[in-house]
């Protein structure tokens, strides 16, 4: 059928120029907004895509069909939480799942453990997580879950009792071949061994459900390390367009977590000088830059005494209590924001150019404000978007499931090699379509993961 018939049998709009585009982008904004005026962390998210989609939308009209359902997850689940602590008293929780898109795969995504998890953080992560798994060239849907519940101060005992009980719920939802979660915020390695134990006593089967498992159970090698290692990956491949090196580049890197950890470990492999890691007390600065050792310190305080980074002991460097890492003094030429949401705002990108900042790596999951984001394409500074430059971990998910379907286990080196060459070509698909619309390597990311599930959303037809 073409493309023309098909638009209008999916209900598109007729669109003959690109101010046609921009309004049809502005009024779906509108609509999502007015529909959940509370969620704001989703209503950005959606706001910074559609609004790189309108020279895509101009071009090919047709794919204006599916944008508003793009926007609808497919399903949304909540449900109650009861779990019982240390003290005997029964506590509550909200569990979430939102299952965002199953046009190229089933819905693969993280669980969050935090208090300040919403329904709209879960929405917002799960959008993202669409765009992002579709860059991966895996085949691989978007969704996102988790709960409003900290782990931080809690026992062992309880943490694995809540596990328990959340998978109680969540486990009707999920499949090796419907939902395939794994970890993110305070959800490491023990969370996720407590909910796949739980998922199998369950579902009386031993299938790869969850990602991030450990080795011993069917996780794959290189998948601690592959969303900071794959955040690196795509950094060289922008500095090698520009026919430059990391070697010697100084980098500020934000958070201390999973991300922040690994990115700093393959930087400081490269010859990079690592100068700032963070935590929500405050921040570390190096000023020559961590050592392998000091890293290791950094891994030991946040890893096995999950404590504060104010612990940190060093001759060379100093902890700066209650400030963001963005603060330094200190000159820099990447930037890479790995601890949370919307940690970059205007005024911090503000001062990320002043220090010289040419390249921003978004380890985490949308880390800059849109004033943050318009501020950098402003002065130049190459921004690669968090859907793009931290897909490295569920990249290698995507691999972990491939492992577990075909029963075998890859090496280190091969599962890294295949990380390498999926950052890689993201980083293709996203050049490409930056220079064929005329936008920034940001906007590219968001039109190549968009024009992927656009074409598989428009064939599957209204569902």
């Amino acid at each position: 059928m073409p493309a023309s018939v098909m638009a209008g049998v999916q209900g598109a709009p007729a669109i003959s120029s690109k101010m046609d585009a921009a309004a049809f982008v502005d009024g779906i904004i509108a609509k999502v907004h007015a529909r959940d005026p509370d969620q704001k962390e989703f209503n950005q998210a959606v706001e910074e895509v559609l609004m790189s989609l309108k020279p895509v939308l101009a071009k090919r009209p047709e794919y204006c069909a599916i944008v508003e359902r793009l926007c609808e997850p497919e399903r949304q689940i909540m449900f109650r939480v009861p779990w019982i602590d240390d003290a005997g008293n029964v506590r509550i929780n909200r569990g979430f799942r939102v299952q965002f898109s199953s046009a190229i795969g089933p819905y693969k995504g993280g669980l969050r453990f935090h208090p300040t998890v919403t329904l709209s953080v879960i929405k917002f992560l799960g959008f993202e997580q669409c765009f992002k798994n579709a860059l991966t060239t895996l085949p691989m849907g978007g969704g996102k879950g988790g709960s409003d519940f900290d782990p931080k101060g809690k026992s062992d005992n309880e943490v694995m009792r809540f596990c328990q009980s959340f998978m109680t719920e969540l486990h009707r939802h999920i499949g090796s071949t419907t939902d395939v979660p794994a970890g993110d915020i305070g959800v490491g390695g023990r969370e996720v061994g407590f909910m796949f134990g739980q998922y199998k006593r369950l579902a009386n089967e031993f299938t790869g459900v969850l990602t991030g498992k450990a080795m011993e159970w069917g996780g794959s090698n290189i998948r601690p390390e592959a969303t900071g290692y794959g955040a690196v990956y795509y950094g060289l491949e922008i500095l090698k367009d520009a026919g430059d090196t990391i070697e010697g580049k100084r980098c500020m890197i934000s958070g201390s977590g999973n991300v922040a950890q690994y990115a700093a470990e393959k930087l400081i492999q490269l010859g990079a000088v690592v100068l700032t890691m963070s935590d929500s007390t405050g921040y570390i600065y190096e000023p020559s830059g961590f050592t392998a050792e000091q890293l290791k310190q950094v891994m030991d305080i946040k890893n096995v005494r999950r404590a504060s980074l104010k612990e940190y002991s060093s001759p060379t460097g100093s902890f700066v209590p209650g400030q963001r890492c963005w603060n330094v003094d200190a000159k820099a030429d990447i930037a890479l924001p790995c601890a949370t949401q919307n940690e970059v705002e205007y005024e911090d990108s503000v001062k990320l150019v002043n220090k010289g900042v040419k390249i921003v790596l978004e380890g985490a999951n949308m880390p800059s404000t849109n004033d943050a984001i318009a501020h950098f394409h402003k002065c130049g500074v190459i921004l690669a978007a968090a859907k793009a430059a931290n897909a490295g971990g569920v990249a290698v998910s995507g691999l972990e499931m491939a492992q577990n379907a075909c029963m075998s286990t890859w090496s280190a080196e091969e599962v890294d090699a295949r990380l390498k060459t999926i950052m890689h070509d993201i980083y293709a698909a996203s050049s490409a379509a930056s220079k064929e619309y005329g936008v920034t390597l940001q906007e590219g990311a968001n039109i190549a993961g968009f024009v992927k599930i656009a074409r598989a959303m428009i064939a599957q037809g209204a569902v």
